[in-house]
Order: C-alpha cells, then structure tokens, then sequence
C-alpha cells in the first residue's frame, strides 16, 4: 500500500486538511517563512480544536 493511502495511513488526511485550510494560497521564499507559516498553522487548529500542542519535529534535508 502506497504511504498516501488514507485509510491505512490517517495523518495524511489530517496533513491534506491542513495544507488545504492553512497554508492554501501562500508562497514561501525560504523554508524558514515555511517553517514559520506550518508553526502557526498548527497552534491555530490546537486551539480551534480545543487540544494542547506540546511539540513537534521538522526534518528539512
């Protein structure tokens, strides 16, 4: 199964919203303003949700 395949994989449909709601209509000259506009995005739908953000990982090669 393909690593996209939403039932066996569900963050991907939780990253496909996200993109979608958050980060839809945006460019990014760097990946710092990338990095930056996904921080954000995702302490707003912590808060929309009603959900404690404690942390996360960025991997950039």
């Amino acid at each position: 199964m393909p690593a996209y395949y939403f039932e066996i994989n569900p963050i991907q449909e939780q990253w496909h919203q996200f993109k979608a709601h958050e980060l839809a209509g945006q460019m990014f000259d760097n990946k710092y303003d990338l990095a930056m506009a996904i921080i954000n995005g995702m302490e707003a739908r912590s808060i929309k949700g009603g959900y404690v953000l404690e942390h996360f990982i960025f991997n950039f090669a």
